[in-house]
């Protein structure tokens, strides 16, 4: 194939791909001219709806303490994961993987008021790190309608060292669906083969390494 065909070729392609596109815009432009005054006061007053709805919910967010990352004590940990629907935990202790874990939930609890980011000493908290059964520090219980669906455990899933990115910490909780997350993590959701335990019922052990 010379160079020619190649180049003919490649406009065909173009000048199809130009179709599609004028095809789709044309589409839009007719459905919006069939629209008469009561179907766009219509839009206007779901779409207001939508924003009252919408600042109603982050006006709750925010009085429950969304968007700070807040250290919580052992008693307190109950009636937060059942005033929000969705919490992150970071069971902590003074060290330097902790404090790594600290910088990057820091972050994302600005981004993400949609769930509440809190972080407690589990070497202060006993009975809570054993009826979930913390073993590995740091480990971050993602806590969904009061339940503890999923766990991540240190960094082995962040590619096992302490460099990785506040971008991939916030792909993990897309995957478990803790966060509204837009990136491909949110089509696919995670099937964790870690079971799911209720806050106030841990039915089985979470297995792992003492650190």
């Amino acid at each position: 194939m010379d160079e020619n065909q190649v180049k003919q070729i490649l406009e065909k392609q173009v000048l199809t791909v130009a179709k599609a596109v004028e095809d789709k815009l044309d589409e839009e432009i007719t459905a919006l001219d069939r629209l008469d005054l009561d179907d766009l006061e219509a839009l206007r007053e779901r779409r207001l709806q939508q924003m009252k709805k919408m600042a109603e919910r982050r006006s709750r967010w925010i009085s429950l303490g969304h968007g700070e990352y807040t250290e919580i004590s052992e008693k307190d940990f109950f009636a937060a994961v059942k005033a929000s629907d969705r919490v992150v935990c970071h069971f902590y202790r003074e060290n330097w993987p902790c404090k790594v874990m600290d910088k990057h939930l820091a972050i994302l609890a600005k981004q993400h008021i949609e769930t509440r980011f809190l972080k407690i000493h589990a070497e202060k908290s006993p009975f809570l790190t054993e009826k979930l059964r913390i073993v590995v520090l740091p480990t971050l219980a993602l806590v969904k309608n009061a339940k503890v669906e999923d766990y991540v455990v240190g960094f082995n899933e962040l590619g096992g060292t302490d460099e990785f990115s506040t971008e991939e910490l916030e792909e993990r909780l897309g995957k478990a669906q803790v966060i509204f997350f837009e990136g491909e993590a949110s089509t696919n959701p995670l099937k964790s083969s870690t079971t799911k335990r209720s806050v106030r019922q841990s039915e089985t052990s979470h297995s792992s390494d003492s650190d």
